[in-house]
Parts: structure tokens; C-alpha cells; sequence
């Protein structure tokens, strides 16, 4: 008896063991992935989901279809908050969202606790890239030094959002003069605006959405780039003359903020999933994004569409989040102050 209830244990455990590996592979065959878009439809992270979306099918075993929905608000919070309570956690759900919105809720004064983002799942980030404050052709500011002596208007989202918290990182740190006007829904606005005369600019554009949303804007210089942020100086915005931040910030401690601050650039465009999906779902998802980023067809489509590929691994954007929300407290608070008004 007890030998029978040994072998019949042993062949239940087999079994379940065979199950599990035939669903690693074949996990995702016959089902959909919705893909949720932190942002409005024609803006650089939209384009960025949708061009990933038609390409990680692909790699992913069993082929599954990929529905995206843009899902705009409060700087993505609304697409994260979606993924993070309301969305299966099976695997059926990823997201592209604003990387502010991870970074928010240490820099925040009074972040609204609707998700824990160092719980979320990292898939990959597509990008790592730099950001650009940007004048318009009438405006008076052409220059950075321009707008460190006179008040120049720039257009921004709500808090949280690159184009808000950038330029008020600057004003506290290089001693610019902008005036913020919030409350637009993304760059895509904002460029309407510049086009009516509304503000003279915006500071923390992406600078590969720059490119891909208005990349003949740059090629007849009806934009004036007056200023790159990030760790480390963009060679190409380097070859236009564009200064980085790093030149007008001068005290150690508004460095050391500002950094945390850009820290986020790294993972520039974040795609996650909610937090808790099966751990092979994961690896799944993981895998197939970074052989995403290396396929020819990608690259050929990002390439049409003006974006760059600069690929982070889930795992990484999962080290470096952590690592984020366990600097110094006084560091944090100098960053936390910097980006309000």
C-alpha cells in the first residue's frame, strides 16, 4: 500500500511536471495580450507600443495577438494603476508607461499610493535616451543662456510628466527663467501650441520622439535646442552644438539630485506587467522582448519611424528601480523639492 501511494505520488508529480513544460512553451498559442498605452494616440510613446507590439508577437511561442489601447491620464498613473489592481495577472497584460510614473512616488510630496512600482514586472525598456528643452523659431530664447535671463512661457502635462518636473528642475538648479503653463494632455498638444504661439517651448522632450514627431522641424530649424539632460552627453545632439545640463549646474547637491532625477532616462520606455504574473510568463515575455530589440524587421520599422532602439533588460530596469528607492533620504528630499514650482 505505502509503495503504491509512493509511485502513484511520484507519477501525479510527473505529471505535473510534463504539464508545466509543454505550457512553457506554448503558453501564450490561441490567447491575446492587451497592451495598455500610458499616453495619447500619436505621441513617441504611442508609436513606441505599437511599433514593439507588431514585432514581439513574433517572439513570443504560440504567436499571440497583441490589442493595444491608449489609456492616457495623471502621467500614465492611470494605465499603471489598471495594470496594477484591476488587470489579470496570467501573463494577458503588459503596459508602456511614462517612466516618471515609476520614479514618481519617491519624488512626489504626496504620492497617491494606487500601485507599489517596485512590485510591478519589467518586461524591458525600449529606450535609454536623452531629453531636449526646445524653443520655437519666433521665440526670443534661442539659446540656454537666453533662458537663464529672461522669462520664456513652456508648455507641460500634468505633474509627474517629464515636460513639467524638467522644467522645474532646471529653474532650481541652472537658474532658468521658465514660466510653466501645465495642464496639456502630451507633446503632441504642446506642439500645437507652439505652432499658435501659446508658449515658447517645453522642456524633457525625448529626444527620439523628438526626431520621429517633428523630425522635419529639426532638419528646417524651426527649433532651437538649447539644452540636453541626461547622464551623459548625446553624440549626436553634441555634434549640433546642443550643451548639456551639466555645464550650469554647479552644486554638489543639485547634482546629486539631478541625477536621481534622470536616473529615470535609463529606462526611458518602460513596458511592464502586473505584478505577480507567472515567473515562466515572465522569462517568456523577457526573452522575447530583448530578441525583439535585435530584430532586423524592428529596427527597419524603427528606423522608418524616427525612434531609437536602446535596448534595457527587464532584469536591470528591476536592479536599477530598486537601487533608485534606496538612495540617500537627502538626496531624495533636494529632488523632491527641485521639480515643484
Amino acid at each position: 500500500m505505502r509503495n503504491a501511494k509512493v509511485w502513484g505520488l511520484a507519477a501525479a508529480v510527473a505529471g505535473a511536471l510534463a504539464v508545466s513544460g509543454a505550457s512553457a512553451s506554448d503558453f501564450y498559442a490561441g490567447k491575446t495580450i492587451t497592451q495598455l498605452i500610458g499616453s495619447d494616440a500619436g505621441g513617441g510613446y504611442d508609436t513606441y507600443g505599437r511599433v514593439v507590439a507588431r514585432h514581439l508577437t513574433k517572439h513570443i511561442p504560440g504567436a499571440p495577438n497583441i490589442v493595444s489601447r491608449n489609456q492616457p491620464g495623471a502621467g500614465s498613473g492611470t494605465a499603471a494603476a489598471a495594470l496594477f489592481n484591476t488587470a489579470p495577472k496570467d501573463g494577458t497584460w503588459i503596459g508602456i508607461v511614462f517612466p516618471g510614473i515609476i520614479i514618481g512616488p519617491i519624488l512626489d510630496p504626496k504620492p497617491q499610493m494606487l500601485f507599489d512600482v517596485t512590485k510591478f514586472s519589467y518586461i524591458g525598456s525600449a529606450d535609454s535616451g536623452t531629453r531636449v528643452c526646445i524653443t520655437f523659431e519666433r521665440s526670443q530664447t534661442k539659446t540656454f543662456e537666453d533662458a537663464q535671463k529672461r522669462k520664456t512661457i513652456m508648455g507641460a502635462s500634468a505633474a509627474g510628466g517629464s515636460t513639467r518636473d524638467y522644467a522645474y528642475m532646471l529653474n532650481h538648479t541652472a537658474k532658468t527663467q521658465f514660466e510653466v503653463v501645465s495642464g496639456y494632455k502630451g507633446t503632441a498638444d504642446i506642439f500645437l501650441a507652439l505652432e499658435r504661439g501659446e508658449v515658447d517651448g517645453m522642456c524633457g522632450l525625448d529626444w527620439s520622439s523628438l526626431k520621429s514627431q517633428r523630425g522635419d522641424w529639426i532638419k528646417t530649424k524651426k527649433l532651437n535646442i538649447i539644452v540636453q539632460t541626461g547622464i551623459d552627453p548625446e553624440p549626436d545632439l553634441v555634434a549640433l552644438g546642443v550643451p548639456d545640463m551639466w555645464r550650469y549646474i554647479s552644486a554638489p547637491a543639485d547634482k546629486a539630485a539631478a541625477e536621481l532625477i534622470v536616473s529615470q532616462q535609463i529606462f526611458g520606455r518602460p513596458f511592464i506587467a502586473p505584478p505577480g504574473i507567472p515567473e515562466q510568463a515572465l522569462k517568456t515575455l523577457r526573452e522575447a522582448f530583448m530578441k525583439t530589440m535585435a530584430d532586423p524587421e524592428l529596427l527597419a520599422d524603427a528606423e522608418k519611424g524616427r525612434i531609437d532602439i536602446n535596448p534595457t533588460s527587464g532584469e536591470k530596469v528591476q536592479d536599477l528601480v530598486t537601487r533608485i528607492f534606496a538612495s540617500p533620504p537627502e538626496t531624495v528630499a533636494r529632488a523632491k523639492r527641485i521639480i515643484q514650482q
